[in-house]
């Protein structure tokens, strides 16, 4: 689900950990202790492991021990600010097979660029570039769904521009929604680049604030495993 799924779809070249996003049952998080236990995987950081601070949107981060594996920084989550649930996100999901036959499932291109619209600076590149690989890749035989997502993610100007003439029906029914549509429409790339640089800076305060109180629970967790005298535990 980040940076990894970008490396695959050809939006970055390299990424330092992996990110999953996991389906929250007893039964798969059964299989995600034996997966940590194979890769000799030990939590870093806080929060504890507990499917109940899953739920809450925590993320609890792994370092493994395994041999091939050795030092790889593994993230889980179960739950993303503004993403669909994970039933859905499944459902869309793209699969790739390498070489070997080794299966990957990402998020799709779409669910993808949701789950990083954060307050970090280098996100927003990315997401930007996802967009535009899968016009590319799209563009010839656009879908509904399709046309929707450029319209209401694009965030390069030109693009804007080309879609919005292309699509100009789509963009009547969509300009409520985001009104920086018709700043696009007008061809006005100066006053586009403003709109789109406003709109970033408040999904970023939007990311800001749904992290703050899980800060403050992660401050908490921090001082309390300082007074146990604890700075790497097991995945339990």
């Amino acid at each position: 689900m980040g940076g990894q799924a970008c490396v695959l779809y050809g939006a970055a070249q390299v990424s330092k950990d992996i990110d999953f996003i996991v389906f929250e049952s007893d039964s798969n998080i059964e299989r995600l202790l034996r997966a940590h236990d194979e890769l000799q995987a030990r939590r870093i950081a806080v929060p504890r492991f507990d499917p109940e601070l899953l739920s809450q949107g925590h993320a609890v981060h792994f370092r493994c021990r395994a041999a091939g594996v050795e030092e790889l920084r593994v993230d889980v989550m179960t739950r993303l600010r503004d993403v669909s649930d994970f039933e859905s996100l499944w459902q869309r999901r793209t699969t790739f097979i390498d070489d070997a036959g080794n299966e990957f499932n990402l998020l799709s291109v779409p669910d993808l660029v949701v789950a990083k619209k954060t307050q970090l600076t280098k996100d927003w590149p990315i997401t930007e570039l996802l967009v535009s690989i899968h016009y590319r890749e799209n563009g010839d035989s656009p879908t509904r769904e399709f046309i929707e997502f450029w319209l209401r993610e694009t965030r390069t100007p030109e693009l804007l521009v080309e879609l919005c003439s292309r699509f100009a029906s789509e963009v009547a029914a969509m300009k409520t929604q985001r009104p920086l549509l018709d700043i696009a429409l007008s061809g006005d790339l100066d006053a586009l680049r403003v709109a789109v640089d406003a709109e970033i800076r408040v999904e970023q305060a939007k990311d800001r604030a749904n992290w703050e109180p899980l800060r403050k629970e992660l401050e908490q967790f921090r001082h309390a495993e300082r007074g146990q005298g604890r700075t790497e535990s097991s995945v339990s």
